[in-house]
């Protein structure tokens, strides 16, 4: 390469250095088009580094299995916790260390082949610690057929083909690996789609491949995170087995023993939370991630849709009794027939066909929510359209004139320094390797769904609707997240779209959306990742190999623990038949229980039109449309105050749809480590906080991550709980806060007003 200078280095010993210490001396060199890629990403390469090493199988699919199977575990508890790649990240550096220093070098043959490999084939580079990365956030990814496999095992109380549900979860995930290929010249090799979220890996990857010195009386980043790893760790043991209750203190219910407002007022998990806080790890960042990698403006946008939403919009509808909400609880996912029961679903379902009996629903009773959760609905339908109103806003004619120049770049081949490199040095991934993979994934979803005695419900034609749907869908929306990092979800379009075409079918329903938004989010997924390894230059047929194997290994091992804790766990998800204090509650689960019965089996027709009780949440539609709007004309019109473009309608508006399974106290908990870190933290100490803190975040959630496994095994699956006292109930001690306060409802646990 011309135009770089090595400290006297000559370029055929190139490999002896990390590309970032190259110096660039003529600008000119990197014409790529995006100041910020500019920037971060290095422009030079050594070809020679070896990629798919032993290290990188090895430590890759242990990172991926070991994620897969905590996160997964940890999904059915009642603060589950989802533990990112950037744990493995940081872990596997030092290991893959230790293998270069101590792993033998000679060559070892694999028996009955003449292929030959070293277990230790030089230093520990970058690319490795890159594709091991990659294999780990393959792990720490979620399987969403998963949750249709505990839907149909756990709450439906249905049989289902172990083949059928292995393949489900299979085939959801890898067409969105088809997707990826067909679009992969337009999203991945335009410099014009820069991924901006892959900037952050880069500067992560530099700086941890760079020389440290332990600053005097300080400690190196490793040891400040073995540090903390070791605290974390400790701690959780506390809330975990020895007094579990501190995961939810609210100060209000422990006074007002007796009153169903003030309870309701107090609760951090059923009500309010107002006076409530956790002293838990896994309350803070278990249902919202760490609000540690959050940046600081979209906390705030975040905490002032919790706000509006949960102080002001919801009160005001339930205490004025909308919709008859005081009939039910403030919070719940479970849905309610017209007494304030819970929806006996069993009654209105064929249970041979698994259909909807619409004689007996016309008998029986529509459909009733909470207050909370028929808000969370109205809410996914305004930050749907406010996405795609902010992304027009603001960004149109950015992503407009970008789409003009990828689209005139690929049919000129105009490229930028990195895609020059990555086409002179390595082989580009034949496109025909995609198209098998996806012609054979569709054809294994069809057999997945038509056979197995049809146990899915969705015929082939709606296999391939939803497929058509991910198709029209995923380039629009790949171009506004690689140009904006906003990402817009299918979910509401396909349970929409089916629900009105096949309604009564709860499995159809759900294996639609799965394989039309899914497939989609994960295509987008597969493609950043294929950015982020353009950026490293990692050669294509490396990352297309560990991609497929990393999907694949995840997959499975999300099916195998799934399936191993629906059948030895007993009562798992049914809360009202766990014992005390246990953590199986499957809140996630439930929620997407309960979807299913409202998308499913009663549909949209019968909720959200006339026949419903909920015809008016259309408007949110429109509200979300607008919402963007004032915004963006005062920005335009006030353009020297920046804050302005700071508000966020998509998020303010979408900050509380957690709710349930999430309660206030985890937003609670979760704005008051954002606000001091983020804010406190970054203005007064920001050089602790940019050696720190997302190391700190990485070290917490490993800690808890496996101090919950390590207590699982060794004592909860023994049934060896801990000790008998107040302390080891899984709640807040708020139990009137679950009761109706319409007069006349008769619910369990509460008095009859």
């Amino acid at each position: 390469m011309t135009g770089l200078v090595d400290d006297g280095v000559s370029p055929r010993d190139l490999s002896k250095k990390h590309h970032f210490d190259i110096d660039v001396i003529d600008d000119e060199v990197n014409d790529n088009p995006i100041e910020e890629v500019r920037l971060t990403v290095p422009i030079t390469d050594d070809p020679s580094q070896p990629t798919l090493t032993f290290r990188t199988w090895v430590l890759g699919i242990l990172s991926c299995a070991i994620l897969a199977f905590v996160n997964k575990f940890f999904a059915y508890r009642r603060n589950p916790l989802s533990v990112g790649s950037v744990s493995a990240q940081i872990l596997v550096l030092p290991l893959g260390k230790l293998m270069a220093a101590t792993l033998p070098t000679n060559q070892l043959r694999v028996p009955f082949t003449k292929w030959t490999f070293s277990m230790n084939p030089g230093p520990f580079n970058l690319k490795e610690h890159v594709l091991i990365t990659i294999f780990a956030s393959s792990g720490a990814s979620g399987v969403y057929a998963v949750h249709m496999i505990t839907m149909v095992l756990a709450f439906y109380k249905r049989n289902l083909h172990p083949a059928s549900a292995f393949l489900l979860a299979q085939t959801t995930q890898m067409l969105g690996y088809g997707w990826a290929g067909l679009f992969r010249r337009y999203l991945v090799d335009s410099p014009y789609m820069w991924w901006p979220s892959n900037l952050v890996q880069v500067s992560l990857f530099r700086a941890l491949h760079e020389k440290e010195k332990r600053p005097k009386g300080g400690r190196t980043r490793l040891q400040f995170f073995f540090l903390v790893f070791i605290c974390s760790f400790a701690y959780y043991i506390v809330p975990a087995y020895l007094f579990p209750s501190i995961s939810t203190i609210s100060i209000v219910c422990l006074i007002w023993k007796n009153s169903i407002t003030a309870q309701q007022i107090g609760s951090g998990v059923h009500g309010l939370g107002i006076g409530s806080f956790g002293l838990d790890w896994s309350t803070v960042a278990g249902f919202l991630g760490s609000p540690l990698a959050t940046p600081g403006f979209a906390n705030i946008n975040f905490l002032l849709g919790f706000v509006l939403f949960v102080y002001i919009a919801a009160p005001i509808a339930y205490w004025n009794n909308a919709y008859g909400f005081q009939r039910f609880p403030l919070i719940s996912s479970h849905t309610f027939d017209a007494m304030g029961n819970t929806y006996n679903i069993s009654r209105i379902l064929n249970q041979k066909s698994f259909d909807t009996n619409m004689s007996e629903y016309n008998s029986y009773s529509k459909v009733h929510l909470s207050t909370f959760l028929a808000f969370t609905y109205g809410l996914s339908f305004a930050s749907l359209t406010a996405t795609i109103s902010h992304v027009a806003l603001f960004y149109g004619k950015t992503i407009w004139h970008m789409w003009r120049k990828t689209a005139s770049s690929v049919k000129a081949q105009v490229n930028d320094i990195h895609t020059r490199l990555m086409k002179k040095n390595y082989e580009a991934v034949p496109q025909w390797w995609f198209h098998v993979i996806l012609v054979s994934m569709i054809g294994l979803s069809i057999f997945t769904c038509e056979g197995f005695g049809k146990q899915l419900q969705l015929p082939w034609w709606g296999i391939l609707m939803a497929c058509g749907i991910a198709l029209f869908f995923t380039l629009p929306i790949g171009i506004i997240q690689a140009t904006t990092n906003q990402q817009t979800g299918l979910n509401v379009i396909t349970e929409l779209v089916i629900g009105y075409i096949y309604p009564g079918k709860p499995l159809a329903n759900v294996a639609f959306k799965t394989y039309g938004s899914i497939s989609m989010s994960h295509a987008h997924m597969f493609l950043a990742d294929f950015k982020l390894g353009h950026y490293m230059k990692i050669p294509p047929k490396s990352m297309f190999v560990v991609q497929l194997a990393g999907t694949v290994v995840a997959s499975s091992v999300q099916f195998a623990t799934s399936w191993w804790l629906l059948h030895s766990i007993e009562n798992i998800c049914d809360v009202s038949k766990l014992p005390d204090g246990s953590p199986w509650t499957c809140p996630s689960d439930d929620v997407f229980y309960n979807a299913s019965i409202i998308w499913g089996v009663v549909g949209p027709l019968r909720m959200f039109a006339n026949k419903g009780i909920y015809p008016e949440l259309n408007w949110f539609f429109l509200l979300g449309l607008l919402a963007p709007v004032p915004v963006w004309f005062f920005s335009k019109k006030f353009p020297n105050q920046k804050w302005i473009k700071l508000i966020n309608m998509p998020i303010i508006i979408g900050a509380a749809q957690g709710i349930p399974p999430a309660g206030p106290v985890h937003f609670i908990t979760y704005g008051a480590v954002a606000i001091f870190f983020n804010f406190y933290v970054y203005r007064k100490f920001k050089g602790w906080w940019a050696r720190h803190n997302y190391i700190l975040s990485a070290a917490l959630d490993a800690g808890v991550a496996f101090a919950g496994v390590l207590l699982y095994f060794t004592l909860q699956s023994k049934d060896i709980i801990g000790p008998n006292w107040w302390g080891l109930d899984n709640d807040d001690h708020c139990p009137l806060a679950r009761c109706p306060t319409a007069p006349g409802v008769v619910a369990k646990g509460c008095p009859v007003l």
